[in-house]
């Protein structure tokens, strides 16, 4: 069966449980497959959980289904063929008001918006929203470093959240996830995922702001990924999030990161070491 996520943010988890780990997050308008459910402790005949599987990355997990809208095979159908080509969120968050009741809805950044036209309206599944247009891209962003620098801007101090996806709270992949689809660029959810993707860049020499840059800790398991942002040999520099979403110093050996200075190291200490480059 077939659903859709009519909530600002959905947590999909790794149990269906509420205290269980939050492995990503489903969008407003996005789509799903219910793979499974688990019928409620009060009343058996209704689910609680859903076990999905998102169509934009392949994510599985379990997500409370009071937030998950099931969809009839035409509905789906119809939907899908517009959320191909819908218009996207390119502001860390914006507000749409529903035309049925008024009600404000905040959306996050890389949500998508189907039928959606330059005065702001868009439609999902018959229901008329408005949004500010400045807040829209009809299409995707070019990919240069101009674009770059303004889209990225706007999510610096943005804090760490694993499993997160949205303006609120991120993890390092749900970060490239989110700013990547602003420029077409669909990526798989996690970075050691991310890393099969594209094209390899050959060392930093080569690189250039949009590329993809991971991570490990010295033992050879990806485990970070950030995007280069500046490529100029005197201000090589990834903005990634790892804490929060900031601008860190990058160079052959990974990220260094002067907020981990300390006396024996007053000018601060290498956190990443760097594994490989991806041009998407």
């Amino acid at each position: 069966m077939k659903a859709i996520s009519l909530h600002s943010v959905v947590p999909v988890r790794s149990e269906a449980r509420e205290s269980a780990e939050q492995c990503t997050q489903m969008l407003f308008g996005e789509l799903c497959t219910i793979l499974d459910s688990q019928p409620s402790e009060i009343n058996p005949q209704l689910p609680q959980w859903y076990r999905i599987r998102l169509d934009t990355d392949g994510q599985e997990g379990w997500a409370d289904a009071k937030m998950i809208s099931p969809m009839k095979s035409e509905e789906y159908a119809s939907y899908s063929a517009d959320y191909a080509h819908a218009a996207v969120v390119v502001m860390p968050m914006a507000y749409a008001v529903s035309e049925n009741n008024g009600q404000t809805i905040p959306l996050t950044a890389g949500t998508r918006l189907t039928k959606y036209d330059e005065t702001g309206r868009f439609e999902v599944l018959g229901v008329g929203f408005r949004i500010d247009p400045s807040m829209v891209a009809r299409h995707p962003l070019e990919l240069n470093p101009q674009n770059l620098l303004q889209a990225v801007r706007f999510f610096l101090n943005v804090p760490y959240l694993w499993g997160g996806k949205n303006a609120m709270g991120l993890d390092c992949s749900g970060f490239t996830q989110v700013v990547m689809s602003l420029f077409g660029r669909q990526l798989l959810r996690n970075a050691s995922e991310q890393v099969t993707q594209g094209q390899p860049v050959p060392d930093l020499q080569h690189a250039q702001a949009g590329d993809l840059v991971f991570f490990d800790h010295n033992d050879g398991r990806i485990s970070h990924v950030g995007i280069i942002l500046h490529t100029a040999s005197a201000d090589l520099s990834i903005i990634h999030c790892s804490g929060r979403v900031k601008v860190e110093r990058l160079d052959e050996t990974g990220i260094f990161s002067v907020e981990r200075a300390d006396k024996d190291h007053p000018e601060g200490l290498y956190t990443h070491h760097l594994v490989a480059i991806r041009r998407m």
